[in-house]
């Protein structure tokens, strides 16, 4: 059977002896691999003086890694500079706070050039390649040139914004045009995979009988939309066990038997933090029964503080909590707990398992884990309510289960939370039961199956289990942590 590469901006290589990286696209990449042969190819995390040679070849857990370091230019011109400054905000429909430099659009096509160079000289005939995320958008372009004809698949964890937005981006032709030289481009969503096929058809890309099969310049592309799930049996098992550790009782003591509501997002403004504290001060002011009956923990480590947005925004929330707290809160109640920590995925799951109550209320956001952990954990007996942004990836599964708000509206999100809190228990358990069946059904194992199926080419496609797994629908957290283990052989 073929290989199967998988290449992403960064790898998280556990240490010897320790469990595999959990969490984010780890979890995901495990997942595609742990049945099958395979390489994780991609940055190790380190910044060097003198870019790598050859890659640094780990073996853990029946998993091959392969990493490289990069230079500081590299990464401030690649990482920070395009791929965050520029197609993260495009890419989220955020055109205002695109900031687009020659130098780093330069810095960007390297580093992916950078790529192609050592993955190609890791590629076998037969093997399979499949690339993740906005990061490295052109690759199969350049293992194209290098004349690489192996199946290329390549999945975007984010949104995909339409045309009119895409063409904001200067060189757009040049980026994300390159996604023509894949063979599978996969989505979050049919609305994702829907614009894309629109902006294919501006480039000159040609639907045949398949609406998602498309001709351009001589290739043949496929799209579909394949969402991402999790580790929906072993993420509940999590929540059990660590909602009977004493620091999540603790947690639970300290809250005095009012009721608790939980956001839990990466410091990022796509996340909608600052429309979720206004709704919260809104249901304190306009449902002043709820004043000290509830608290709501808003945990949001730190991401990209260089970046001034983010810089500005972390003033704006630290002020905003101060303000509720102030005007609502008493000696003995905190209405609002606004917490800069990153707490291990077994700790969150306690957590969300001690909520009544998740606020899930993205601007615009690929698909949104959090939403399904957060059902994940929950106790089906006293299962708490998801208020989730009708802007979430997770919408399109979950809006039978979870309350669906806009997020810009703020009396609309007051008025589902103050629903939330109200809700009857016969209510909770069944959205509970509707939102499992799809969590058990689409979790994270029939996601990279259901890909890897379709970018196969038909005479080599696995044979499924016995059970057989649906159907893709043809209609991606941040990363861990990089660790740089001892030079391997030359061959993977």
């Amino acid at each position: 059977m073929s290989r199967l590469i998988v290449v992403s901006n960064r790898v998280a290589v556990p240490q010897a002896g320790g469990k595999a990286a959990a969490g984010g696209l780890a979890v995901a990449v495990n997942a595609a691999l742990k049945d099958r042969s395979g390489v994780w190819f991609g940055w190790s995390g380190r910044i060097t003086e003198e870019p790598s040679d050859r890659p640094v070849v780990t073996n853990r857990n029946r998993i091959k890694y392969a990493v490289i370091d990069l230079k500081e230019a590299d990464f401030q011109e690649y990482y920070n500079g395009f791929a965050n400054r520029v197609l993260w905000p495009i890419l989220h429909y955020r055109v205002d706070l695109a900031e687009f430099q020659r130098a780093d659009l330069s810095g960007y096509v390297r580093v992916n050039r950078l790529f192609a160079e050592h993955v190609s000289k890791i590629i076998q005939p037969d093997d399979v390649i499949w690339v993740h995320d906005y990061h490295m958008m052109p690759l199969a372009k350049y293992l194209r040139e290098r004349g690489h004809a192996n199946r290329i698949g390549f999945f975007l964890h984010i949104p995909m914004p339409p045309p009119e937005l895409i063409a904001a981006l200067p060189r757009h032709g040049e980026i994300l045009g390159s996604l023509a030289h894949y063979d599978l481009v996969g989505f979050q969503t049919e609305s994702d995979r829907d614009n894309f096929g629109r902006y294919l058809s501006t480039r000159g890309g040609q639907a045949g009988a398949d609406p998602n099969i498309f001709d351009i310049a001589g290739r043949q592309v496929r799209i579909g939309a394949f969402p991402v799930g999790i580790e929906t049996e072993a993420f509940a098992r999590r929540a059990r066990h660590a909602g009977r550790t004493n620091y999540v009782r603790g947690f639970r003591r300290s809250l005095a038997g009012r009721k608790l509501i939980i956001g839990v997002d990466r410091l990022d403004y796509s996340k909608g933090i600052p429309h979720r504290l206004e709704a919260y001060e809104a249901l304190l002011r306009t449902s002043p029964e709820w004043q000290d009956r509830v608290t709501f923990a808003q945990i949001t480590p730190k991401s990209r503080i260089e970046v001034p947005e983010y810089i500005e925004m972390d003033r704006f929330l630290s002020h905003k909590a101060g303000q509720i707290n102030g005007t609502f809160g008493d000696v003995s109640w905190t209405p609002l707990r606004y917490v800069n920590k990153t707490y291990s995925r077994s700790a969150l799951a306690g957590f969300y398992r001690a909520a009544d109550v998740a606020m899930v209320t993205p601007l615009r956001d690929g698909m949104n884990l959090v939403a399904k952990e957060f059902a994940a954990a929950q106790d089906p007996e006293n299962p708490g309510v998801l208020v989730l942004s009708q802007f979430a990836g997770a919408a399109a599964e979950l809006s039978g289960g979870a309350l669906m708000v806009n997020p810009h509206e703020t009396e609309g999100m007051a008025a589902a939370l103050k629903r939330a809190l109200d809700m009857p228990l016969d209510e909770r358990r069944e959205r509970h039961e509707r939102m499992m069946a799809v969590l058990l059904r689409q979790d994270i194992d029939q996601w990279a199956e259901s890909f890897i199926e379709a970018l196969m080419p038909p005479a080599v496609k696995p044979v499924t289990a016995a059970i057989p797994l649906p159907r893709p629908v043809l209609q991606g957290v941040g990363y861990g942590s990089g660790w740089h283990g001892v030079h391997g052989p030359d061959r993977l």
